[in-house]
């Protein structure tokens, strides 16, 4: 598909050219996969590396930018952040509320909202946060952190801040990019740091979410989230009294508001039966239901789970940027992606400290020669700076076999760069001291490298000794069992039947009434032909003309028996038949008889319980 550009022509007409042609399938499939690009790599998914979208990067870069351990206004955290962020001051303000909500690297202070309620925050301009004593220590370091330039050039922000703890499964994180998705559940700080020590000792492992709404969770079914996983979520509830329930935690994803809201339109449309509702939610959840009398509480408690979001079902994703594309990988390799790169973090910092601190070696004992043997004063005659470095060196000479490494010309400058009031109260044995403590560090430090991995996980245990209070398991872990909603329905609708003319339904209400029900219940028809089906309950529906029997049917109902005394066909042997009905496909009819034409049930009966029964039959002689 092409099309001509009138203002391209005429140019290219200027230029001697006839006409110009733009290829629009070309043009699109370019802008398309770029824009896709760039929502994926920087917007919408979390880098594998510290864990981080771009916003939250680019947050907690200006915040350590700003940062002297008081609070700052939020709008004006927001506001630095936009030196290195390209969109609204909006994205960046929420993200920066959610990071403060999860409470890990950023200390709040003000109205943040409220998790359990669903509460916004209050405006940026009444709000204050910093960088919580955590972040400082795991987050950033300028010697090891790779710089780029902002996106307009001004300034530079890091690819990726050096992150040393596997932020990313602690926090969990959302996000929605083109053609993909990314659903990260938050794990538990200590078992965390456990995990990696695990990995570490070259042991097994395995990660379950927890969430900061506590609840009951079942994790059968995680699949390391992946793709096709599913957890499933409910609510603590507890009995108070017979006529009362309490909810003291809820599921994650969900909010008291949106949680009272379920159960007010489950009531409502007649899947529970409850009185009322109270919300004394404050710092900690407390929901009271108040039940009708001669309610059962085990059975509400159910239907809640049922027909509520007292149990939600939640489906990971774990999607990541790594090698700068997008991969799905389970959290249990993230961890490892992350301790890996911990450890490898904190060998960097050690080498980078060896060769700080043999430079510093270096200097100072070229500085206790220097002063020591008044070298300085060669320097006294020379008329140019090149005599000076020249006298300094030739000072030097003699003493080089001190040294671990030659002298260079950027060390003589440095020499000539000591001040005279430190040379006058310069003291032999402090500098002998100040040597020793070097040489003593740089000891330990080559230790440390020998040893990295004990290093390693000696640096998970001082985390979690130092942050790891308050942080212990919230969510629960359970088994499920499937609640059949049907089951727990409570009776909300009165079922009626027209057995001549073979109707039934819930608005029959001229009609006999034959027992309450729910709109989820099925119910089981017999008819006097010996057929009989299974349907559902509906206002209105014709299920066969000369019904004998109607009631609620229930799947796999082993207790309840038939028996029926029925013809086989109009001058057929008579049968009996004692009988359960375990499952059937629904709206498909059965034959209690053989299946001859004309087959008529004669005698029917129903126990619930399977009781024996007794029939009398009499015989009367037919004549030939």
């Amino acid at each position: 598909m092409t099309f001509d550009d009138d203002s391209i022509k005429d140019n290219a007409e200027s230029q001697g050219e006839l006409h110009r042609t733009i290829q629009l399938g070309g043009m699109y499939e370019n802008w398309f996969l770029d824009y896709a690009s760039y929502v994926i790599l920087e917007r919408a998914v979390p880098d594998m590396g510290d864990g981080l979208k771009p916003v939250q990067r680019r947050l907690l870069h200006a915040m350590n930018q700003l940062d002297d351990g008081r609070f700052n206004k939020v709008a004006n955290i927001i506001g630095h952040t936009m030196q290195y962020h390209p969109h609204g001051d909006a994205s960046i303000g929420d993200a920066l509320v959610q990071l403060g909500q999860k409470d890990l690297v950023i200390e709040t202070q003000g109205n943040w909202g409220n998790v359990l309620t669903g509460d916004s925050a209050a405006a940026s301009r009444y709000i204050e946060a910093r960088l919580s004593k955590f972040a400082r220590e795991v987050v950033f370091n300028p010697k090891t952190t790779r710089w780029k330039l902002s996106y307009d050039g001004r300034n530079k922000e890091p690819v990726t801040l050096p992150m040393k703890f596997p932020v990313l499964l602690a926090q969990g994180v959302e996000g929605i990019a083109v053609g993909l998705a990314s659903k990260i559940l938050p794990h538990n700080f200590i078992e965390l740091i456990d995990a990696s020590i695990r990995h570490l000792n070259g042991e097994a492992f395995e990660l379950l979410p927890d969430f900061q709404t506590g609840g009951m969770g079942d994790f059968s079914k995680y699949n390391d989230g992946l793709r096709g996983g599913k957890v499933r979520i409910r609510a603590k509830i507890s009995q108070l009294d017979k006529k009362t329930l309490v909810i003291n935690e809820i599921p994650f994803s969900t909010t008291t508001t949106s949680l009272i809201d379920s159960i007010v339109s489950a009531n409502d449309k007649g899947k529970i039966k409850i009185r009322k509702i109270d919300d004394n939610t404050a710092e900690n959840v407390e929901i009271v239901i108040h039940l009708n009398p001669g309610v059962s509480p085990d059975q509400t408690i159910d239907a809640l789970y049922a027909f509520t979001q007292c149990e939600v079902s939640v489906s990971p994703n774990a999607c990541v940027i790594r090698d700068g594309k997008p991969a799905f990988i389970g959290v249990s390799e993230i961890l490892r992606g992350n301790t890996e790169q911990t450890r490898n973090l904190l060998r960097l910092e050690l080498q980078i400290r060896l060769n700080e601190l043999d430079q510093d070696w270096h200097f100072s004992s070229l500085e206790k020669i220097f002063i020591e043997q008044r070298i300085y004063r060669d320097i006294e005659q020379c008329e140019s700076w090149e005599e000076v470095i020249d006298a300094i060196r030739s000072g030097l000479g003699p003493f080089m076999s001190l040294l671990r490494r030659a002298v260079t010309d950027e060390d003589i400058v440095q020499l000539t760069e000591i001040k005279i009031k430190r040379i006058t109260r310069f003291n032999s044995f402090k500098a002998d001291e100040h040597l020793k403590g070097i040489e003593t560090e740089m000891e330990e430090v080559k230790n440390h490298l020998e040893h990295i991995t004990d290093y390693t996980i000696n640096f998970f245990r001082q985390i979690k000794k130092k942050y790891g209070q308050g942080k212990e398991r919230k969510t629960e872990i359970r088994s499920f069992d499937t609640i059949q909603a049907a089951s727990v329905a409570a009776n909300n609708e009165k079922l009626y039947v027209n057995r001549l003319e073979g109707f039934v339904g819930t608005s029959l209400r001229k009609d006999e009434f034959v027992c309450e029900c729910s709109d989820l219940d099925e119910i089981i028809v017999f008819k006097e032909n010996g057929t009989f089906l299974v349907t559902k309950v509906s206002s209105k529906s014709f299920v066969g003309e000369h019904i004998i029997h109607i009631d609620v049917f229930r799947k796999n109902d082993d207790r309840t028996v038939y028996n029926v005394v029925y013809r086989d066909g109009r001058k057929g042997p008579w049968y009996v038949k004692r009988f359960s009905v375990i499952g059937v496909t629904r709206d498909k009819e059965y034959d209690v008889t053989a299946g001859a034409p004309d087959s008529k049930v004669i005698y029917f009966s129903a126990n619930p319980n399977g009781e024996a029964e007794i029939i009398k039959v009499l015989l009367k002689p037919n004549p030939v």
